[in-house]
């Protein structure tokens, strides 16, 4: 079976300023993989009729499929249709239609179409119409040669929904793709030169029809399976056995698979066993707060939070004593003891979890230097704590704070 090869072609100058963030590159990219489809190049092109027109021509050169987003707006910076109605040699027509598409979605949001988006509506005479039902520019398929082409809008929920709606569906008639299953290993609390130590014996027995990946991000490392074959039901099987093989070695770290967040996974933990968590954030400033409410459902689990960021406060709200400030400082073992202790019982929750750090850039001492961290959950009769060395990066020291407090949680949940 042949490999089926994909380009993406990201068109547009705020692409290339950095004003935007090209995620639908990433999307799409993961889209195919699922299905098979081998992307082999992604570019992103500006506003400019001659680096677009030489896109197009490269592409065609190797791809089977190529995907363009963006430059399909009504304004005059948008190139992408009059430039594709170019590279094909054919004009650009009313398409009746996608011009009853246009005016209907502007009525339906009780606006009055005006000319230029009307317009929306003429398209390559040689091109496919696609409709677009969330958006007004239409999408545009072209073939030749045994190649494919797709032109979408460069709005994220616009393209996703051409996508799934029309371009997923249609590879499959177009391509003998094979069956690829993936799944994935979510693990914290290992680095991954330390998880593949441990799993090397496991890896190096992997069956050839299954490869093994590292992903690694802050605070986590996700060890992606995947499988090769014909028969989708046979290789799912075949990644379980390799799963439950290894899971007595790593379960300690696993905090989920596939698309499951820590934060989702610790809200599982919470909701099975009944009990209920308070936060005390110092350095992390409500980040971890953030996290555990943004699951719905949180609000059986998660009692609330403080945020006391002077020492005023942690004396005030969480009875931290004047002498262990005084004695210790704020970012101390000691401090975040009481922390945790007196959030737990200020909300009366089953944990009460705390931080208080150098989150940095400045603030740090020779005895405390920036990205020194405390964490701790404490629990009924028990406070377990953990000292943090971190980076000299602000926002990445909050993060991997995140990280390590809903760890320390997830450990005195499975323990305690």
């Amino acid at each position: 079976m042949r490999v089926v090869r994909a380009e993406i072609i990201a068109i547009g100058d705020e692409l290339l300023y950095g004003q935007i963030v090209d995620t639908n590159s990433h999307w799409i990219s993961q889209e195919l993989d699922l299905m098979g489809v081998k992307v082999v190049r992604k570019t992103t092109v500006g506003d400019d009729r001659k680096d677009i027109l030489a896109a197009f021509a490269s592409a065609e050169a190797r791809a089977d499929i190529i995907l363009i987003t963006g430059g399909l707006g009504p304004t005059q910076d948008d190139l992408t249709k009059a430039l594709m109605a170019e590279y094909f040699n054919c004009p650009i027509v009313e398409n009746v239609a996608a011009v009853k598409a246009v005016k209907e979605f502007f009525h339906r949001r009780g606006r009055e179409i005006t000319p230029i988006n009307e317009l929306q509506g003429h398209l390559p005479s040689c091109c496919t119409y696609i409709p677009n039902e969330v958006g007004t520019a239409p999408g545009m398929w072209f073939e030749r040669n045994g190649t494919y082409w797709m032109s979408m809008p460069g709005v994220p929920h616009e393209m996703k929904k051409l996508m799934t709606d029309f371009v997923l569906p249609k590879l499959p008639t177009l391509f003998p793709v094979p069956i690829i299953v993936h799944r994935m290993i979510k693990t914290v609390g290992i680095g991954e030169s330390w998880l593949a130590d441990l799993i090397r014996d496991w890896e190096n027995a992997l069956p050839s029809t299954i490869r093994l990946a590292y992903l690694p991000s802050l605070g986590h490392v996700k060890l992606r399976l995947t499988g090769f074959g014909t028969d989708k039901i046979e290789i799912e099987n075949d990644i379980q056995k390799q799963i439950n093989f290894i899971l007595p070695t790593i379960e300690k770290y696993i905090y989920g698979y596939d698309s499951e967040s820590l934060e989702s996974a610790i809200g599982k933990l919470l909701t099975v066993n009944k009990k209920t968590v308070a936060l005390a954030e110092s350095c992390s400033g409500g980040y971890i707060s953030h996290l555990i409410s943004s699951i719905a459902g949180s609000s059986s689990y998660f009692q609330g939070a403080v945020i006391p960021y002077h020492n005023q406060f942690k004396n005030e709200i969480l009875h931290v004593k004047n002498e262990t400030l005084t004695s210790f400082g704020a970012v101390s073992e000691e401090t975040v003891q009481e922390m945790s202790t007196h959030v737990r019982e200020l909300f009366n929750s089953d944990f009460g979890l705390a931080s208080s750090g150098i989150a940095g850039p400045t603030g740090g001492t020779d005895e405390k230097p920036v990205g020194t961290v405390w964490i701790a959950c404490a629990g009924n009769s028990f406070v377990q704590t953990k000292k943090l060395q971190l980076t000299q990066d602000r926002m990445l020291n909050i993060q991997l704070t995140a990280v390590a407090v809903l760890n320390l949680l997830r450990i005195c949940i499975l323990e305690k």
